[in-house]
Parts: structure tokens; C-alpha cells; sequence
């Protein structure tokens, strides 16, 4: 009968304050979350625009398919003059890099660095 009257010192859990720490803690990191999410999907619509531009077999027509794929999958990060188009073994590689800058607070910035080339 004594265990069915607990005293405060025997009780767990986490308090109100530390609650509402947890909470704002998970509101920030989604918060940010939500504004990377677009950015990694623009990206990924980035290296299929690039995998079909590799198939042109000059540079204006690797940089002609993925202008018509960035049209489409309405890319913005990066444009055609960007690209690098290369030749490697009787094939054609094309390569991109570019930066993404998030406003966090005040002057603090979040840096994405997206790099890739086609298959």
C-alpha cells in the first residue's frame, strides 16, 4: 500500500519547461527541414536534367536538352551556360556545381554545396 502513494522525489518524467525546450528545439530543426526539403529536390530533378543532356553529342545541344528539362522540372539554381561539358572516352560527361544559401536568423546563413555529374 506504501508504492500507491508515490512522493514527488519518486516521480519521473519531464517537466513543463523542459517540454516546451523540446519543443522549440523539434520546431527549429523542422522548420529548417522544410526549407532544405526543396532545395534536395531540385537538385535530384538537377542530375536527371544532366544525365538526359549527356546524351547531345555537341555542347549548344547538351546545354538545348537540359534547358528543355529545366524548363520542364522548372530548375532555377543553375543554367545551361553553367554546365561543363566534357568528353571522356568517346563519351560525354557533363558536370555542374552550384551553392544554396538559406536565411536562418539575423546574419546567419545555411550553405548548401550541391555538386554532380551525369552517368
Amino acid at each position: 500500500m506504501a508504492q500507491a502513494f508515490r512522493t514527488r522525489s519518486g516521480q519521473r518524467g519531464i517537466s513543463f519547461l523542459g517540454l516546451l525546450f523540446v519543443g522549440t528545439i523539434v520546431a527549429c530543426v523542422m522548420v529548417v527541414g522544410a526549407q532544405i526539403f526543396p532545395t534536395v529536390v531540385e537538385y535530384q530533378a538537377v542530375v536527371k536534367a544532366v544525365n538526359k543532356a549527356s546524351a547531345g553529342s555537341t555542347v549548344p545541344e547538351v546545354r538545348l536538352i537540359f534547358e528543355k528539362a529545366a524548363a520542364i522540372d522548372d530548375i532555377t539554381s543553375i543554367k545551361p551556360k553553367e554546365l561543363e561539358v566534357t568528353k571522356e572516352n568517346d563519351k560525354v560527361v557533363v558536370s555542374f556545381a552550384y551553392d544554396k544559401e538559406i536565411h536562418l536568423v539575423g546574419p546567419g546563413y545555411l550553405v548548401l554545396k550541391y555538386r554532380g555529374r551525369s552517368r
